[in-house]
């Protein structure tokens, strides 16, 4: 069926209130009632499925093949007893038994049966959490399956005491909508709410959340919703029409948001992950490469408006990763709220800051191979390095003015999944920086007013790589591994065959499990020294500068210098002003004079090699 014929899908079978069942108390919200997927009810189970190109399907639970029901539109559903626990699946004309797009969970692989879950049977110690306030965010970035030994929701659990007393106040999970196999970095999901069942059941995710609640700390989800996976999307065999005629991502086939069935998938993905699992937010995945240009509303802006519709009484937080460096998404309204996405990973933070601690200039660093100092300093005053200006990488222009933003619009890292994972041999900042750079690119990273991340043992300067990893078969595994080493062909190091064939090969076991951090060098004289300064940096932000940032303004920064080494950033927060004066060059530099208490370092005219200071003045009475 065309585009044409699918038009009218866009009536949304609106409802005053959905409930979402949260344990023992229920909650009520104004969203639409669900489209897709299997819900409770009274009696049963209730499936429905967009199957468009068929004419006819057959749902088989338990051993039983039911006919399901046509609607308009190319709908199917059927009310039907069953139990949480019963397997079921959709058998399409050809004989295809397919899972449930919107399975809550699978009884084993993506292409196997999925399982009924009552998402209302969890009780939850922390009924009551209602979030933190974004300003608080402190965020570690994690994998699951690679954060402990055993790679489980209920093994993180053991070490969430850890995040907490080191600072933390947020973590956030790398995607885990099943994907195919039992390792990967989730960027390949195909079953988009059912958690990996290789980390563990929805209810042990449930427990690692609750856990983490109990311990004041907020857990944020990262999610896919630009691509499916190469591997167990079967979606195109009854719906063709998800997927633009011709549209494609660097990833796999671009999708049709602007058609109304698969509008309500990802809406009511976003709001399934929130209610039923009660994360704290949301980071969205290369939100660049989800192009919506036919709908008014664009689908990012639907899904935003949906959700802070559905949770007024939460704190619900929303990132964006999005390489355009656009703001529209990220405005705040009139009264200083949030009315869409709270904040923007700063992609730009990261490379600029790389450049200065490796002086590595290959690939999407040429950006900031020069003037990079400039850029910096700009960076933590403005947000975004790219404000318009020509990139080389991209050979066009790239971002929009950022400094009327707020600071803590913008995410930081000196390190994520990507920018470790994508390297070649996913070699970290602490094996490959200047030790005495690195340190003092963590202290501005931890006390600029900009919210900062960390990458999964970062805090104790962790050096196990985390490189690319994962489970695939066949030629779809000798794809991905030979795919992988031309990603590095044209640098330096690699343009030899040999040098590539060393790259470690994504499908091999040893890859995941050379990736897992190693909890004992938390324990050595290194790792020691690392974690206590990390603790005290992190004291030194909630006490000084977290009271200062809720109403920080946008336009509030302002570079007073920024040459070889030097930095000196001025913040306007909330009844105060920050100071920042540094010194990462070899050897003793003056900076510029600041006023106001020091809160890190000893201020001075001229700092020693690697010195950083933190100033606050606070305002006259």
């Amino acid at each position: 069926m065309g585009e044409r014929g699918t038009e009218k899908r866009g009536r949304r079978h609106a409802v005053r209130l959905r409930e979402f069942r949260t344990g023992s108390r229920k909650r009520e919200a104004p969203v639409t009632a669900p489209l897709w997927g299997a819900e409770p009810e009274a009696e049963g189970y209730r499936f429905r499925l967009w199957a468009p190109s068929q004419r006819a399907l057959t749902l088989r639970l338990g051993g039983r093949d039911l006919p399901m029901r046509p609607e308009a539109d190319g709908w199917y559903v059927l009310a039907a007893e069953a139990r949480p626990g019963d397997a079921y699946g959709f058998v399409l004309e050809n004989g295809l038994m397919v899972p449930d797009p919107a399975a809550r969970a699978q009884r084993g692989d993506v292409h196997g049966p999925s399982l009924l879950v009552d998402p209302g049977a969890y009780a939850w110690a922390t009924e009551d959490w209602a979030g933190r306030p974004w300003h608080e965010a402190v965020i570690c970035e994690l994998h699951v399956g690679t954060f402990t030994p055993e790679g489980t929701y209920r093994a993180a659990i053991e070490r969430l005491d850890h995040l907490a007393e080191t600072g933390f106040t947020a973590i956030e999970l790398m995607p885990l909508s099943q994907f195919d196999g039992a390792r990967g970095w989730g960027y390949d999901g195909v079953l988009l709410r059912a958690p990996h069942n290789a980390y563990g059941t929805p209810d042990d995710l449930r427990a690692l959340i609750d856990a983490a609640h109990a311990r004041g700390l907020m857990v944020f989800l990262d999610i896919v919703f630009n691509h499916f996976g190469a591997s167990g999307n079967y979606l195109p065999a009854y719906a063709p029409d998800f997927f633009r005629k011709g549209g494609e991502t660097p990833w796999g086939a671009a999708i049709a948001y602007h058609l109304p069935p698969v509008r309500a998938f990802f809406v009511e993905a976003a709001l399934g992950w929130l209610a039923e699992y009660r994360f704290d937010g949301l980071r969205l995945d290369a939100i660049d490469y989800v192009r919506d240009p036919e709908s008014d509303p664009e689908i990012l802006i639907d899904i935003a408006r949906q959700i802070r519709a559905a949770f007024p009484d939460r704190a619900i937080h929303l990132a964006t990763e999005d390489n355009r460096n656009v703001t529209h998404l990220h405005e705040r309204g009139e009264d200083g709220g949030v009315p869409l996405y709270t904040a923007e990973w700063n992609d730009d933070f990261h490379n600029a800051a790389h450049v200065i601690a490796t002086g590595e200039t290959e690939g999407y660093y040429i950006d900031f191979a020069e003037g990079h100092w400039e850029v910096f300093g700009r960076i933590l005053a403005e947000g975004f390095g790219f404000q318009g200006e020509h990139s080389a990488f991209q050979d066009q222009r790239r971002g929009q003015p950022s400094a009327h933003l707020p600071p803590v619009a913008f995410v930081d890292f000196l390190q994520n999944h990507d920018q470790i994972g994508n390297r070649a041999y996913g070699e970290r900042l602490s094996v490959i920086a200047k030790p005495e750079r690195l340190r003092a690119l963590t202290a501005i990273l931890l006390l600029s007013p900009h919210i900062p991340l960390m990458f999964m043992g970062e805090e104790w300067g962790e050096t196990t790589p985390f490189v690319f990893f994962t489970d695939f078969h066949g030629e779809l595994a000798e794809l991905v591994r030979q795919g992988r080493r031309r990603e590095f062909a044209h640098f330096a190091a690699f343009r030899d065959e040999a040098a590539r064939a060393t790259i470690p090969d994504p499908n091999e076991p040893g890859s995941l499990a050379a990736s897992r951090i190693d909890w004992g060098h938390r324990e050595t004289e290194a790792g020691a020294a690392a974690l206590g300064r990390t603790r005290d940096l992190l004291a030194t932000r909630a006490r000084e500068i977290v009271p200062r940032l809720a109403r920080a303004p946008g336009g509030g920064g302002r570079l007073v210098a920024a040459e070889e080494g030097v930095l000196a950033v001025d913040w306007r927060l909330d009844g105060a002003t920050l100071r920042l004066r540094a010194n990462l060059d070899d050897r003793p530099r003056a900076v510029p004079p600041g006023a106001g208490r020091a809160i890190l370092g000893g201020p001075g005219a001229e700092l020693p090699a690697g010195e950083v200071v933190f100033l606050i003045e606070e305002d006259a009475p």
